[in-house]
C-alpha cells in the first residue's frame, strides 16, 4: 500500500474534488463550433490548462485575453451537471485548515461558482489562472500555494487528473498523485502514483501537523 508523509494537500479542483467534465465539454464544444476550430483537438487537451492557453494554442489568430474572458463568464455560471465527487466533502473536513489548498486553472468565477455549488468546505489558499502570470503545466501556481500556505514544495503532495497538471506539481519539486477521472492511468508517466478515485485515498493527520497519506487501490 503506498503511503506518503508530508505537510500539506494541494487538490486541484475540476477533476479531482469537482466532477464538471459535461459542463467544461459543452461549453468548449461550442466555442470550437462557433470558430471553426477542431473540436476533438481541443478537447484531447483542455483539460488542466487555463482557457487563455488554449486558445492561444488552437485558435493563434483570435484574441486570446478577450476569447478566454466571454467564455469564461459564460462557463462560470454554468452548474448544470456539476458535482462534488464521492469522498470530497468528507476528506477536506478532515484535514487542519491550514494544511491544504486549492489550485486550479478555473478562473476565480468558474471555481467559487463550483465549490459553492457543491457545498465544499472553502479552502484557505484558493490559486485560480487569474492569480498566476504562466499556468499549469508552469509550476508558478503551485509554488504559489506552497508560500501562501508557508509549507516547503518537498513537503507538498499534489492530487491531479491532468497531464499538464502532473508536470507542473513534479516541476515545483512536489510528490504528485494522479486520479484518472479524466485520462487513462498511461496519461501519467511522471506520476508518483496512480488511483482511480480520491475515495481510495486516507489521510490521517498526527498531533505535530504532519498528514500521513495512504492509498488503498493503486493502479
Amino acid at each position: 500500500m503506498p503511503a506518503w508523509t508530508c505537510d500539506a494537500l494541494l487538490f486541484d479542483l475540476d477533476g479531482v474534488l469537482v466532477d464538471s467534465h459535461a459542463v467544461i465539454e459543452r461549453h468548449w464544444r461550442r466555442w470550437a463550433a462557433r470558430h471553426g476550430v477542431d473540436e476533438e483537438a481541443l478537447l484531447r487537451d483542455f483539460h488542466g490548462r487555463r482557457m487563455v492557453d488554449l486558445i492561444r494554442r488552437h485558435a493563434p489568430h483570435l484574441n486570446a485575453e478577450v476569447e478566454a474572458a466571454r467564455l469564461a463568464r459564460e462557463e462560470g455560471l454554468d452548474t448544470d451537471g456539476v458535482r462534488a465527487f464521492a469522498g470530497a466533502a468528507e476528506l477536506l473536513r478532515a484535514l487542519p485548515a491550514g494544511a491544504w489548498a486549492v489550485v486550479t486553472s478555473g478562473n476565480r468565477l468558474t471555481a467559487t461558482t463550483r465549490l459553492r455549488h457543491t457545498g465544499l468546505p472553502w479552502p484557505r489558499v484558493l490559486v485560480t489562472a487569474d492569480d498566476v502570470r504562466r499556468g499549469k503545466p508552469d509550476p508558478e501556481p503551485y509554488l504559489r500555494a506552497a508560500e501562501a500556505l508557508g509549507v516547503a514544495p518537498g513537503r507538498c503532495l499534489v492530487l491531479e487528473d491532468a497531464p499538464a497538471g502532473i508536470d507542473a506539481a513534479k516541476a515545483a519539486g512536489m510528490t504528485a498523485l494522479a486520479l484518472t477521472t479524466t485520462h487513462p492511468p498511461g496519461a501519467f508517466p511522471h506520476a508518483d502514483a496512480v488511483a482511480r478515485r480520491l475515495a481510495d485515498l486516507r489521510v490521517h493527520p498526527d498531533d505535530a501537523g504532519r498528514l500521513r497519506v495512504t492509498l488503498d487501490a493503486p493502479v
